[in-house]
């Protein structure tokens, strides 16, 4: 195996830092689409009934969705399978752009913060989103509502 070329590893560079800010970009638009509606109202797919019931089904009830340890919930090995399983059935279309980056908030009831950010895949973002929204977590962030 050969080591990149000096113009390989910037353009490597490069394209992380354009998943980056588009993650970035992602993260803010969501976080101000969650403060004008309230999460209960929000719909973030076509099939969003479709992800939450699987997302029981495979995860159950216990699944914690208000604060995430990244650790426990994405990181242990158990976990890591569990996920990769999930998120492939989603693949071939079902949800655009399914395993790219995202951004996505450890607790609910905080803005994104780097202390309370962790990088996972959209379909991750939004299987975790649809269910925060449907539980009202998200709710407190509505400022159309204060």
């Amino acid at each position: 195996m050969s080591l990149p070329s000096a113009d390989e590893l910037e353009q490597l560079q490069e394209i992380e830092k354009q998943w980056a800010v588009k993650a970035m970009h992602h993260a803010e638009t969501y976080f101000s689409l969650i403060q004008a509606i309230d999460g209960s109202k929000l719909k973030l797919t076509k099939i969003d009934d479709e992800i939450y019931e699987d997302f029981l089904t495979t995860f159950g009830k216990d699944f914690k969705i208000d604060v995430l340890d990244e650790s426990k919930d994405f990181k242990s090995p158990e976990m890591k399978e569990k996920w990769r399983n999930f998120i492939n059935r989603y693949e071939g279309g079902k949800v655009t752009d399914y395993n790219f980056g995202s951004l996505l908030r450890l607790d609910a009831s905080k803005e994104y913060s780097e202390e309370n950010t962790i990088f996972v895949t959209r379909m991750q973002f939004l299987t975790i989103e649809i269910a925060r929204n449907r539980a009202g977590l998200n709710s407190v962030h509505c400022k159309s509502k204060k």
